[in-house]
Order: C-alpha cells, then sequence, then structure tokens
C-alpha cells in the first residue's frame, strides 16, 4: 500500500477533527502528500505542530468553509502551487448534530427546534460542500487522467431516522450525488465511492451525552488507509480506494456499477444504544463480481 500512495497528493477535509486527524496521520505516514482543509485554525496547527519534520515537508494547511466555493476553489489552486499536483481528495468535513444539542442522541431533535439558518447551514457544508470540493477539484484531475473522489458518509439507518435531520438527509444526499459523479466521470480515470466507519464513531461528533459507552464506539484508526487483502471483496477502506494499487474499482449493489459503498468495520460488539435508538439490524454491501476498470495512476 505505501508504494501505491507514495508520492501522491491528497485533499483532506474535515482534518482537525477525528477522522480528519486519522486520515491525513495515515496518509503521511504512507508518504503521501497531504493539503488539510479545516475551518479550524487552532486545530490544522495543533495538527502540523504535531508532526515529525520529515512529514512537516509533505504536509500543508488551507483555513477553508467548504460551504463557500471561492475557499475550495482557493484550496485546490494552493495544493496544486505548493504540493505540485492533486490525485485524492476526501471528502470529510461535516457537522454533527451535536451542533443543535448535543443528547441528540437520546432525544431526538424535533422539526421545530431547527431554524432555517441551522438548516442552510448543515446543508451547505455537509452537502454542497462536497459538491463544492468536486467541483473544484475535477479539472486537474480529468487532465491527468487519474483521480480518486472518496465521500464519507453513514448508514442508512442515520440517514432515514427520525429526529435526525439535517444530517440524515445531508448524508443521503452526498451518497446519491457520488453515485451520479462515478457515472459521469466513467472513462475519464476518475473514481468516486463512499466509505462508511460502520456505525458511531469515538469523534467529537458523539458527544459526551449522547449515552453511547465510549469503549463500545468504532475507533476512528478504522479509515486509516491500510487494508489487509483478505478485506478487499468486502470492505474497501480510504487507502485502497485512493491508492494506484487498485485499478478496478468494484461494483457493488448499493450503488450503481463503477462505484462502491465501502463500511469500514461494524462496532467491536454489540452498542449499548441509547434508549431512542434502534440499532440497524443488518447493513452490508459485498462487492459483486462486476468491474470496471480504471487507469492506472500516473
Amino acid at each position: 500500500m505505501s508504494a501505491c500512495l507514495e508520492g501522491k497528493t491528497a485533499i483532506v477535509t474535515g482534518a482537525a477533527g477525528g477522522f480528519g486527524v486519522v486520515l491525513v496521520r495515515a496518509l503521511l505516514a504512507h508518504r503521501s502528500n497531504v493539503m488539510a482543509l479545516d475551518i479550524n485554525r487552532d486545530g490544522l496547527y495543533v495538527l502540523q505542530d504535531s508532526l515529525s519534520n520529515e512529514a512537516k515537508r509533505r504536509f500543508s494547511v488551507t483555513v477553508a468553509d467548504i460551504s463557500d466555493y471561492a475557499d475550495c476553489e482557493t484550496a485546490v489552486g494552493n495544493t496544486l502551487a505548493r504540493l505540485g499536483g492533486l490525485h485524492i481528495l476526501i471528502n470529510n468535513g461535516a457537522l454533527g448534530m451535536g451542533m443543535i444539542r448535543a443528547d441528540c442522541m437520546t432525544r431526538p431533535i424535533d422539526i421545530e427546534e431547527i431554524t432555517p439558518a441551522m438548516w442552510q447551514r448543515f446543508v451547505a457544508v455537509n452537502f454542497t460542500g462536497a459538491w463544492n470540493m468536486t467541483r473544484a477539484a475535477i479539472a486537474p484531475l480529468r487532465a491527468q487522467r487519474w483521480g480518486r473522489i472518496i465521500n464519507v458518509t453513514t448508514s442508512f439507518f442515520t440517514m432515514l431516522r427520525g429526529g435526525f435531520q439535517p444530517y440524515g438527509p445531508c448524508k443521503a444526499g452526498v451518497e446519491a450525488m457520488a453515485a451520479a459523479h462515478a457515472k459521469e466521470f466513467a472513462g475519464s480515470g476518475v473514481t468516486v465511492n463512499v466509505v462508511v466507519p460502520g456505525g458511531p464513531a469515538d469523534t467529537p461528533m458523539v458527544p459526551p451525552e449522547s449515552g453511547f459507552q465510549r469503549e463500545q464506539l468504532i475507533a476512528p484508526s478504522v479509515m486509516s488507509p491500510a487494508v489487509p487483502a483478505k478485506q478487499w471483496n468486502h470492505a474497501a477502506f480510504i487507502g485502497l480506494l485512493s491508492s494506484g494499487c487498485l485499478h478496478w474499482v468494484a461494483s457493488s449493489g448499493c450503488l450503481h456499477r463503477g462505484s462502491m459503498r465501502a463500511i469500514a468495520q461494524a462496532a467491536p460488539k454489540p452498542l449499548s444504544m441509547p434508549t431512542t435508538v434502534t440499532p440497524l439490524a443488518h447493513e452490508a454491501c459485498i462487492a459483486s463480481n462486476a468491474v470496471t476498470p480504471s487507469r492506472p495512476a500516473p
């Protein structure tokens, strides 16, 4: 995997958050170049200060609000200028429901609690933000006829759960958009996929008031680019989807031909769910035998 990711340049949005920090560190460990994007300036520089001197030479930051298309264009421009190219876009940045109320897991959010401004902000960041970054990045990816766009989404249960708006519908929109973009970009050398952590994760998006026992939450490390070969048939993690090692993009029944809905990992053991949460009985997307070729890395 390291040989496949070495020298590639990735943009990671939401880079100062729980999954974002893990993704940045893992990509750097595989000798990729990384542009870290976040609206949290302090968080970005804390991350930068924690890196080794060698890693810092392959790392850069851009403070950006992904809901602002101009910020996204600037971020892509900074990546090309500072790091010499762009190969991978990981749309990870998002707002969590704790932004509305910290105990949203134990007391679902009622529609009357959500102001129009709240709704619009969630849609702008969680849905439009992924489109903005994809739109800003697609020209250089198409020009080199190779690119990987990976969107971090959520379970179908969360998308459809009552009292979990606007987060759920926004992630459903991102997944639909990813499926459409995968079809639109077919033949260009640019693949589009989604990755699902597999359940509630131990990140700030699940606040202490959530009612979950922290030790039962999924570790953010499941999103790390390190995929045992034996898992390729059922869990295409971000590292596999990003790398030039994968010249065939698996098709899944959950999305159309040419993309995969990959579930990183199930919870380590059955979750002690808050009383208002009904666990999804089963969610699995097994890759079919159908495959769509993608171009080798340049």
